[in-house]
């Protein structure tokens, strides 16, 4: 079987807790060949790849967003758009009425149907399309300013809506945006069967984002919100299962508008073996060492972190923070980092960069995650493995790694506070630093769920079945 993952924004670009699933998913299936559909935001990266292939790997289409700024514009075309492909692309805009994506498969299918990739902004029917839903719904902004925001959300989706599209057996997508979209355009042009894994909800990611931003500016704002909603929609609608981590993100994916009756939980797995050989956390003297594996960008809010570390220093001096994870994607985040640790004027903070993490998790004698927004955090999973206690924000799954789910009895493995409260952070930090038989205690806990509920076999055995199920599925629609 032929398997089409659509990634957006992480594999095989970016090292992290996403790109590890997909790299792990298709390692474990070597009986299936996998082909990449991959957006990226600069084609400076194409061809740089952070992972290397396995064998069953056949291919990879790039698609850099960038792109589009070397794009050609041709004269304006009058009356190039049916009146019922206006109400389509109205609609999309509005967000308020299910798209079929049928219906704009018709619009985009074929690619030469419009004069370049910016033909359908050079048409009258859609500036006229763009015109109403401003006098409809926002007209108390300037006029100017939102047909160019509108135009800069569109863009992306429309230009790839009119690539070619690989040919697979069964579409997989691992968020609900751009590659949703266009896993559900696959899935309709090619008549096969189209999945989404969602770890963390694309939706609500791109809010904060966005809210959190400088280019969108005021009431934009939720022009943009709106929009990223309107896509997840449309993947949902689309989707013939979605699978999520935890039973939180499922009851999310329904109340934006998910059918129920497609949803299915598959948490992460880990390869358990890979630390075997870390012993136990231990009681010793010398500096109390901090770990966080973490990407050193926005959405894993390292400042919060380094904060919380500089109140714990107060008490405890000599302590140690490293921060395991590369600084390459966000440079300007990575500088307000180093700023931070600067003003604060704070010793023993160490950015290893990226680092084969069985080396350092030994010498840890407790792991931190700081991020505003999470799935089913690997990097949670891989620390607990190793038996180490860990202090996290309240996102995500984090609560059932930590607490444990509503049938798990096993106890606490740690401690989780609110996103951004770096005192309560340094709080839990310190109660647990200064009592060890509780690190001892919670790290077993940890080490007992993980191997319990959270292993690779079962991860890999679930999707096999779910490949198996799509694939009969997609012969029977074919016969």
């Amino acid at each position: 079987m032929r398997i089409c993952l659509l990634v957006e924004g992480s594999y095989p670009y970016v090292v992290g807790g996403v790109s590890s699933w997909v790299q792990m998913l298709m390692v474990g299936m070597p009986e299936h060949e996998f082909v990449l559909y991959s957006i990226g935001a600069e084609k400076k990266d194409r061809g740089c790849f952070k992972y290397k292939f396995p064998e069953n790997v056949k291919g990879i289409q790039e698609e850099f967003l960038d792109e589009i700024l070397g794009l050609k514009s041709y004269g304006m075309e009058e009356n190039v758009l049916t009146a019922e492909e206006c109400r389509v692309l109205y609609d999309l805009v509005v967000g308020k009425k299910p798209i079929n994506i049928k219906e704009l498969a018709a619009i985009f299918g074929d690619g030469h149907r419009f004069k370049g990739m910016l033909g359908i902004f050079m048409t009258s029917d859609f500036f006229d399309v763009i015109q109403r839903v401003y006098e409809e719904k926002y007209s108390y902004l300037p006029f100017t300013e939102f047909f160019w925001t509108l135009r800069s959300m569109l863009l992306p989706l429309f230009y790839l809506l009119q690539q070619d599209l690989p040919k697979a057996d069964v579409y997989h997508s691992v968020a609900t945006g751009y590659c949703g979209v266009i896993g559900a355009l696959a899935s309709e042009i090619h008549h096969k069967p189209f999945i989404i894994t969602e770890h963390g909800i694309y939706s609500r990611e791109r809010e904060a984002e966005i809210i959190k931003s400088d280019w969108a500016k005021g009431d934009f704002k939720s022009v943009w919100i709106q929009y990223f909603y309107n896509l997840a929609k449309l993947s949902y609608t689309s989707a013939h299962k979605v699978y999520t981590l935890f039973e939180h993100n499922a009851e999310v994916e329904k109340d934006l508008g998910c059918d129920p009756e497609k949803i299915g939980i598959v948490p992460n797995g880990i390869h358990l073996e890979r630390f075997q050989d870390i012993p136990e956390v231990e009681d010793h003297d010398g500096p109390f060492r901090i770990g966080a594996v973490v990407r050193v960008v926005p959405i894993k809010d390292v400042v919060t972190l380094l904060r919380a570390f500089f109140l714990v220093q107060q008490e405890m001096p000599d302590s140690e923070l490293y921060v395991m994870g590369g600084t390459e994607e966000s440079p300007e985040y990575y500088d307000l980092c180093l700023q931070t640790v600067e003003m604060l004027q704070m010793e023993n903070v160490h950015f290893t960069g990226s680092v084969q993490v069985t080396e350092y998790l030994p010498k840890m004698d407790l792991m931190v995650l700081s991020s505003i927004s999470e799935g089913q955090p690997l990097a949670v999973l891989e620390g607990q493995a190793a038996h180490r206690p860990f202090v996290t924000t309240d996102v995500g799954c984090c609560r059932e790694l930590i607490y444990g789910a509503s049938d798990d009895t096993l106890g606490t493995a740690g401690a989780v506070v609110a996103p951004m409260d770096f005192e309560a952070m340094a709080q839990e930090i310190l109660r647990l630093a200064k009592d060890y038989p509780l690190r001892r205690e919670m790290a077993r806990i940890g080490f007992e769920r993980v191997q319990g509920m959270y292993t690779y076999d079962l991860f890999i055995e679930s999707y096999r079945k779910i490949y198996q199920e799509a694939g009969e599925a997609g012969a029977r629609w074919q016969a």
